[in-house]
C-alpha cells in the first residue's frame, strides 16, 4: 500500500477547489492500492483557500524555524501546514506506508520543487512542508512527474 496526494487521485481539495487528477493514480485508489491524503486539509485549511507559498526557504527550513508558509493575503498559515503534515505522517506510520506520490510545486507536497515564495509563478528547488517531514521520517517521496 502506498499513499498519494489526494488531488492527484481526483479529489477536489486544492487551494482553488480543483483537483489535478492523474488517471493512473486515481485508478490505484479505486483498486485499493493507494490511500489519498491532503495534509493541508488535514491541518484544518478550507476548500477553497487562499494560495500559499513558503517564504524564506523550503519545507526543511519551516521545520527548523527559518521559514514560514504565508498566503497571498499575508496570513501566516505555517501552523496549519505543520499540523496537517504531522497528522498525515502519524496516519501513514499507523498504516505502515513507506512510499507516497506527491503533487510537485505544492508548499505542502512538492517533492523537489516548490513555488518560490513570491506569488509570481516561479518555482525553486526544495521540498514542501509535508514532503520534508515524510522524507525525514523514512517515507519515500515521489513526484507525480516520475510515474
Amino acid at each position: 500500500m502506498i499513499a498519494v496526494s489526494a488531488c492527484l487521485a481526483g479529489i477536489a481539495c486544492r487551494y482553488d477547489g480543483q483537483d489535478k487528477e492523474i488517471t493512473k493514480i486515481k485508478q490505484m485508489v479505486v483498486d485499493g492500492e493507494a490511500i489519498p491524503f491532503c495534509p493541508e486539509v488535514m491541518g484544518g485549511l478550507s476548500i477553497p483557500r487562499n494560495p500559499a507559498e513558503i517564504v524564506g526557504g523550503d519545507g526543511v527550513d519551516v521545520w527548523n524555524g527559518r521559514a514560514k508558509v504565508i498566503d497571498n493575503q499575508e496570513k501566516d498559515v505555517t501552523k496549519e501546514y505543520k499540523s496537517g503534515a504531522m497528522l498525515a505522517l502519524n496516519k501513514m506510520q499507523e498504516l505502515h506506508i513507506t512510499k507516497i506520490i506527491m503533487k510537485e510545486n505544492s508548499p505542502s507536497c512538492g517533492s523537489c520543487a516548490i513555488y518560490a515564495g513570491t506569488f509570481s509563478g516561479k518555482v525553486k528547488d526544495g521540498a514542501g512542508v509535508a514532503a520534508a517531514l515524510f522524507k525525514a521520517n523514512g517515507i519515500e517521496v515521489i513526484s507525480e512527474f516520475t510515474i
